[in-house]
């Protein structure tokens, strides 16, 4: 995972909680279900034994080194900051990837804490399932479901000849289903959660290309109350970071939607967020797009070139439309994420037929009716007063 820390350090962290069942849609996060809010921000160190109240299976060192065959390197199936992942089978035959933390690397104890409370009682279609853990001596390991297709930047950027190239259609569900997997978060969790580290190599996908958020080890409880922010060490990815909270470290659920909206313009553009080029130079996509959302002629420029033309005039438009809003400079004029979702809902249910056209010009795009939108008296403010609209 490349993300990085500007100031501050790393605390071990947790007191025991338990889970208790709601009543209601919402996933209640506060002192009547986990106290996360405590637990995320305690300054007690991690104590053996206190783990075992996490709702989720327990695992040995050795029951999943024997599950990935000793993490041999045919079942390698990535690394980042925060380790290796292995592809790996179960005593019970089910096919895991299977995390382990680099324990000199960036993510530590509490990181790994995090994610496992979180993902314990987080649970949505579009979130990626913890399986079990692992916190054996020093050891430390994460077991989630299998997803066969990799990451979203796998098939984005860098792509081989044989790897398929995906249509605008699949581009639009994908975008969609990583919108509504941050809506559960900001709009369904109480208090809301701060994602924290949205970016293409952070959303799965499994069959069907079915997108699912993953890597929870950055997520913060979000303002409450009559705050509007919270206050953290600057935590997150380079080319995917609000600028306000790059500069301030004052975290609000518009640092999500920025995120998301560099995501979006990958997606659209099959650009990578900061493309380093042979020269020596270094392309943000923001600083690039910015410009060319100003000039409608210029739009088509923007689409990524692997389509081959192969796209919807207007719904190009309408996702840039979506894309520029969410990376504004300011924002409380970024849309809150449920918008967001409406938008994208309603371009994933056109279907572009592609087989019948000869390029954009040509190209058929079947109507359909947008869902509407929420009211804006339905909704709760979320990091500024003013919420753009559609």
């Amino acid at each position: 995972m490349g993300w990085f820390p500007c100031s501050g350090s790393s605390k071990q962290t947790s007191k025991k909680r338990k889970k208790k069942k709601d009543s209601t849609n919402s996933v209640q996060l506060g002192s009547e279900k986990l106290k996360a809010k405590n637990l995320l921000g305690s300054k007690e160190d991690v104590k053996d034994g206190e783990s075992s109240q996490i709702a989720a299976k327990t695992f040995t060192f050795r029951e999943l080194a024997a599950a990935a065959r000793n993490f041999r390197g045919d079942c390698l199936l990535g690394e980042g900051g925060f380790g290796r992942v292995y592809k790996g089978r179960l005593d019970s035959n089910q096919i895991v990837a299977i995390k382990q933390l680099d324990r000199n690397g960036l993510q530590g104890n509490r990181e790994f804490l995090v994610e496992v409370l979180m993902l314990s009682l987080l649970h949505h279609p579009n979130l990626v399932n913890l399986i079990g853990y692992c916190a054996d001596g020093d050891q430390r390991l994460l077991v989630y479901e299998y997803m066969p297709l990799g990451s979203l930047d796998d098939h984005l950027h860098d792509l081989t000849p044989a790897k398929k190239v995906l249509d605008w259609n699949m581009r639009m569900k994908i975008a969609a289903g990583a919108a509504k997997g941050l809506e559960y978060l900001h709009d369904k969790a109480s208090p809301p959660v701060i994602y924290r580290d949205l970016k293409c190599s952070n959303i799965l996908l499994g069959e069907g290309y079915h997108p699912k958020l993953s890597d929870f080890g950055l997520a913060k409880l979000g303002p409450v109350g009559d705050n509007t922010h919270v206050s953290t060490r600057v935590m997150g990815t380079y080319g995917y970071c609000a600028p306000e909270y790059a500069m301030t470290g004052q975290l609000t659920l518009k640092s999500d939607v920025y995120s998301f909206g560099v995501v979006l313009l990958e997606i659209i553009t099959g650009r990578k967020a900061i493309e380093n080029s042979k020269t020596g130079g270094e392309h943000n996509l923001v600083a690039w797009a910015r410009p060319l959302f100003k000039e409608r002629r210029k739009f088509s420029q923007m689409a990524d070139p692997v389509l081959q033309g192969q796209y919807p005039v207007r719904g190009l438009y309408q996702a840039l439309a979506v894309a520029a809003m969410c990376v504004h400079e300011q924002p409380n004029m970024r849309p809150v994420i449920a918008d967001v979702v409406t938008a994208l809902s309603y371009l994933a249910a056109q279907r572009f037929d592609s087989d019948s056209s000869q390029g954009v010009q040509n190209s058929r795009w079947t109507p359909a009716t947008p869902p509407r939108t929420k009211r804006d008296g339905d909704k709760r403010q979320k990091g500024g007063s003013s919420e753009a609209r559609w």
